[in-house]
């Protein structure tokens, strides 16, 4: 009895120490909301941009929720173009030192930070660069600098794109596990490394021709910046002309070699102060504080934004994945806003379940009888993610998007043979003749096979009469350019796929114009919950959390992805329209 009595009592106890802890930290953070944000800006200031997290469209915080300021070091892009807009207009800061390595954000990202790097540099202030590596991402953002400099001992990389895909066939014969495969389209691959130990011409074939179309609208960017042919440029990868500092400074790709206290030197000369005044930072954390109480767009009405990020996966969807709650709410939250005259879907996705793919098309068709509604492609927008941009008025992407894969599959994980090898028998029972359509221990039916069939099917002829409607093309059309195939902007525009290509403003400055607004504010969707109120909610599977982190740390982030790809594909339910493989780009 005395046991139970101290149990409680110490239960008890840690229950009212948590609610005063949970209590000091909520006044903690009044008092900070009450404050100035405390971010000073003094004259003659660099603003310093090093991406060390990696980059979402959208992080969806609520500058109401009292919690929003403990996010970490999580930037979204829609944060650091502003922050970069409202520094160029900024008196206090004179210029931008870049010193971002190992830059964690895709190519369409990656060149709408360049874009607007270049915009701030047509205000006469500067921007320059340095690193001690450059990745090729890294370099193609640092190109846009007036100069750019590597540490005299330092790396750049540069030699062209590549990627790599990885087979499971044999895999899954040594273990006994396997995923059986339904599908539709020749040039659908994702499932092809269950199903052969080597990659298809047809696949090779997209490939090759998708990172091309990427590589070159890169070297186009770097040639303009940095006045080197695009001729010489692909000489330059080819024949690994940067692999050397000496060799990148001689080949134009840099400007000179600088140790990190030489090129501070460089910034205080060119701010106009001695080797030994102090230089006065501004980190872009700390800058985007400051910025996002500043408006650029400040008219009464307002064009809506809704951000749908990640893989498509249903449900009430988050910062990570979309689902149709937040995606539908969000909608309906633009269309019931008078103030709301139109209505951007931003779309960084590969695609995903092809039922939440159509609710949300569905919801899409709604809304623009409503207000215009105008998509901007980010990243990429295949499949899935390409199936809801279709349901718009028009389509903006980027040059360097991944977009269309028109094309449906469905895979079912299956442990035949392993439960054989291992002496597991499974019988079954049913009362009709159907009943049993199918288990993970026996061998696929032919008649089960021919009813998943069947809905691949469906749900493919679906998919073109949605894209046939959306881009006002014949259903034979869009079949020819279908098959599971993914594009670059560029060619998408080309095959009609897109309608313009562009960024996020010029969807947004299109659908001001088809609104008839020109005096606009905007207006993100949706909010997501902030980390410490998910940390809450996720308290009970915090051991689970702590297992993933150890195991990646102790087979490293690549294997970890590896495994991570592989188990998300014996969790799919229903139909997938999703990227034919996936795909890192390096």
């Amino acid at each position: 009895m005395k046991f139970l009595r101290n149990l409680l009592a110490s239960i008890l106890g840690s229950l009212v120490a948590f609610m005063i802890v949970v209590g000091m930290f909520f006044i903690f953070m009044a008092l900070i909301g009450s404050a100035d944000d405390g971010v000073v800006v003094k004259k003659n200031s660099v603003l310093e941009l090093s991406f060390v997290a990696p980059i979402l469209d959208y992080t969806g915080k609520d500058e109401t929720d009292p919690f929003a300021a403990f996010g970490g070091v999580e930037l979204g892009l829609d944060e650091i173009l502003h922050a970069i807009e409202v520094a160029k207009n900024d008196d206090n800061i004179e210029g931008i030192s870049l010193t971002t390595g190992f830059l964690q954000a895709g190519v369409a990202q990656t060149r709408e930070i360049r874009k607007a790097l270049l915009d701030f540099k047509s205000t006469g202030k500067f921007v320059l660069a340095h690193a001690d590596v450059y990745a090729q991402r890294d370099y193609y953002l640092a190109s846009a600098a007036d100069e750019v400099y590597v540490n005299p001992v330092g790396v750049l990389d540069f030699k062209g794109l590549a990627t790599e895909v990885l087979f499971y066939k044999e895999l899954q014969e040594k273990s006994g596990i396997k995923m059986e495969v339904i599908r539709h389209g020749k040039y659908k691959s994702a499932v092809e490394p269950f199903l052969s130990d080597t990659m298809s011409e047809e696949n090779r074939t997209q490939i090759k021709e998708l990172i091309t179309s990427i590589w070159s609208v890169i070297v186009d960017d770097i040639s303009e910046s940095r006045n080197i042919t695009p001729q010489n440029l692909n000489i330059i990868a080819d024949t690994l002309g940067g692999r050397t500092p000496e060799y990148a400074v001689a080949s134009g790709l840099l400007d000179g070699t600088l140790y990190f206290d030489q090129y501070e030197n460089l910034l205080k000369e060119k701010i106009g102060l001695s080797e030994d005044d102090e230089l006065n930072y501004v980190g872009l954390m700390d800058y985007v504080q400051k910025a996002n109480k500043r408006k650029i767009h400040k008219g009464s009405d307002k064009i809506a934004v809704i951000y749908a990020q990640g893989e498509i996966l249903g449900g009430e969807g988050g910062k990570n994945y979309i689902g149709q709650g937040l995606i539908v709410d969000a909608l309906h939250k633009a269309l019931d806003n008078e103030r709301v005259k139109a209505i951007v879907l931003r779309v960084n996705s590969p695609g995903g379940s092809a039922l939440v793919s159509d609710i949300i098309w569905r919801e899409m068709q709604l809304a623009k009888e409503e207000k215009p509604l105008v998509v901007s492609f980010g990243n990429v927008a295949a499949s899935g993610g390409y199936y809801i941009g279709v349901g718009g008025d028009m389509i903006f992407a980027e040059p360097t998007t991944i977009t269309g894969s028109i094309g449906v599959f469905g895979t079912i994980p299956n442990v035949n043979q392993l439960a054989d090898n291992i002496g597991i028998n499974a019988e079954q029972v049913g009362t009709n003749q159907n009943s049993v359509d199918y288990s993970f221990f026996e061998p696929m039916t032919d008649s089960f096979r021919s009813v998943m069939q069947e809905s691949i099917e469906e749900t493919y002829e679906t998919f073109l009469d949605r894209v046939a409607q959306g881009r006002n093309m014949s259903v034979e059309r869009v079949n020819e350019v279908a098959q599971g195939r993914v594009w670059s902007g560029v060619d998408a525009q080309a095959l009609g796929l897109v309608d313009e290509l562009g960024t996020l403003d010029d969807a947004i400055a299109a659908a001001a114009e088809m609104a008839g607004v020109e005096d606009y504010g905007i207006r993100k969707y949706p909010k997501y919950k902030s980390d410490f109120e998910r940390f809450m909610e996720d308290f009970g599977s915090i051991k689970t959390k702590i297992g993933k982190s150890i195991i990646q740390e102790e087979i490293g982030t690549e294997a970890y992805e590896v495994l991570k790809e592989f188990k998300q594909f014996t969790k799919q339910k229903g139909v997938q329209a999703k990227m034919p493989f996936s795909l890192t780009i390096k």
